[in-house]
């Protein structure tokens, strides 16, 4: 990841459709049983037009949007070995059934930690008519661009204890 110059910092991404059996079956994985998720009558009892997406749902579609851009990114191979640091979500409404969203993810900031190219990313979602829906911020920290074989702390010599 050393010529940044060359590859893209945003990309375009999607569409993304919210569909009534992924939020349901999001929200069973998380074991949240708000019957926003999974009933419409319950979702527009709430003001909404269907069922809502559970606030992190949205954090799935952005690491989708995001291992496509660092897949563009010169020396860049593989998500294996990313450490995802920390994330945010900012939401200007909820994501509902029947949504079609796409994403724009912007590469926002680069350094380095430890030796390691830490990455902070947006990901801004926008439904079919252009208005904001969520933005999450991501910090990734990924393998560095020379790894070296990992050595036990106490042996300077490299070889294997017995």
């Amino acid at each position: 990841m050393t010529d940044r110059a060359a590859a893209p910092t945003t990309l375009r991404c999607g569409p993304y459709p919210i569909e009534r059996a992924r939020i349901a079956a999001f929200a069973a994985a998380l074991g949240d049983p708000h019957p926003a998720y999974t009933d419409p009558a319950a979702a527009r009892a709430l003001g909404h037009p269907d069922v809502i997406a559970p606030p992190t749902y949205l954090a799935t579609l952005a690491g989708h949007a995001e291992d496509r851009l660092l897949a563009e990114q010169t020396g860049f191979t593989t998500t294996e070995g990313v450490v995802h640091r920390a994330q945010t979500l900012r939401h200007t409404r909820p994501a509902h059934a029947g949504d079609v969203l796409h994403a724009t993810v912007r590469l926002a900031a680069a350094t380095t930690l430890a030796g390691r190219p830490l990455l902070t990313l947006d990901c801004t979602f926008r439904d079919e008519h252009g208005a904001p829906v969520a933005t999450t911020t991501s910090s990734l920290l990924c393998p560095a661009a020379d790894p070296r074989p990992a050595r036990h702390p106490l042996d300077s010599t490299g070889s294997e204890h017995p």
